[in-house]
C-alpha cells in the first residue's frame, strides 16, 4: 500500500503543493501512479525526498535537482 500526496505532505511537512510541484518539474521520476493516476508513494521515497529537501536548502535550483536525480536514477554509468 502507498501514501497519497497528503499523507506524504503530513509524514514529511512538505506541502501538498510542493509535492505536486516537484512532480511537475521532473524531481520525484521514482513516484508511481496508482490505477486512476494519483500518486502513489511507498516507503523508498521518503529518502529521496530527504536527499531533495537537503540540496534545496542548500541553494540548488530545482533544474540541478533534477539532473542529479536522473544521474542517480540511472546508476555507475554517469560517473564520468
Amino acid at each position: 500500500m502507498g501514501y497519497t500526496v497528503s499523507e506524504v505532505a503530513e509524514m514529511t511537512g512538505i506541502s501538498a503543493h510542493t509535492l505536486r510541484y516537484y512532480d511537475k518539474q521532473g524531481l520525484l521520476p521514482f513516484v508511481d501512479r496508482n490505477k486512476v493516476g494519483n500518486r502513489d508513494s511507498k516507503d523508498s521515497d521518503f529518502e529521496w525526498l530527504g536527499v531533495i529537501t537537503c540540496l534545496k536548502k542548500s541553494g540548488m535550483p530545482v533544474k540541478k535537482i533534477r539532473q542529479y536525480i536522473e544521474w542517480s536514477m540511472e546508476g555507475d554509468a554517469t560517473l564520468n
